[in-house]
């Protein structure tokens, strides 16, 4: 039997979707539903479900963003994308982070169907341990969109007090598993990348006379100017001062 869940949020479809379809046909069942995509991503922690039928334009949600989490920890997850939004370059990026159907709404009973037929084919040629574990091998296309999607939150965000758990809840991982993909697709830590943002930032404003070391290190996110000096150096070769000095 496989598991289920269902992710929209507009009850209605919800309901429609676990009652009317019959997804005993198919040795499916429906073990639970959720109207947002964090909830989903607690869901499906919990569950672990083989196959999610899902909306990818829903309040406080990126919906690529939440695939390609997904498929980075649970590659064999059969995901239906089940949507409103007519976009043909949404659909093929969403297709490439391994979005088994993306079915416009309303969708015919024939195309659930033929959705559901697919996804159980593909779990049937996949041992049921295999199928809901946490694997090593994650999907290289959604490993690196999470990556490149949490570097595009640090450096919006580096001058913050930005944490691990922060990035990881933005890009819908663990932060465990966020730092095992920085590691894998960057071969640095989550410190040494924020370091990176942060250095790169403060050299653009240690460039301009006006702006004192001090000044530089609070406004990038260090609250001590002498860790941002160590920090500059680590990652230059040259203190802030050094640094300064070799653009006259």
């Amino acid at each position: 039997m496989y598991d289920v869940v269902l992710v929209d949020d507009e009850q209605i479809i919800l309901q429609g979707l676990s009652k009317v379809f019959p997804w005993a046909q198919y040795h499916c069942r429906v073990v639970d539903t959720a109207v947002d995509g964090h909830q989903a991503l607690t869901l499906i922690h919990q569950k672990r479900p083989q196959i999610l039928f899902t909306d990818i334009r829903m309040p406080n949600m990126d919906g690529l963003s939440m695939i390609a989490a997904l498929r980075s920890e649970f590659p064999h997850l059969q995901i239906a994308v089940l949507t409103a939004f007519r976009d043909f370059d949404y659909a093929q990026r969403a297709i490439q982070l391994g979005v088994c159907r993306y079915l416009l709404k309303p969708s015919r009973m024939d195309e659930l169907h033929e959705a559901v037929a697919s996804m159980t084919a593909n779990l049937a040629e996949i041992s049921p341990a295999t199928a809901n574990a946490l694997e090593e091998d994650d999907d290289p296309e959604a490993g690196g969109f999470v990556v490149r999607a949490a570097i595009r939150f640090m450096e919006e965000h580096y001058a913050e007090h930005l944490s691990l758990s922060e990035v990881a809840e933005n890009v819908y991982v663990s932060q465990w598993h966020l730092s095992k993909l920085i590691n894998r697709y960057t071969k640095q830590s989550f410190f040494d990348l924020l370091n990176k943002c942060r250095v790169q930032r403060s050299q653009e404003m240690l460039s301009d006379p006006m702006f004192k070391v001090n000044e530089v290190a609070y406004a990038v996110g260090y609250a001590d100017v002498a860790h941002f000096s160590r920090i500059f150096k680590k990652v230059t070769g040259k203190t802030p001062m050094e640094f300064r000095s070799g653009l006259k």
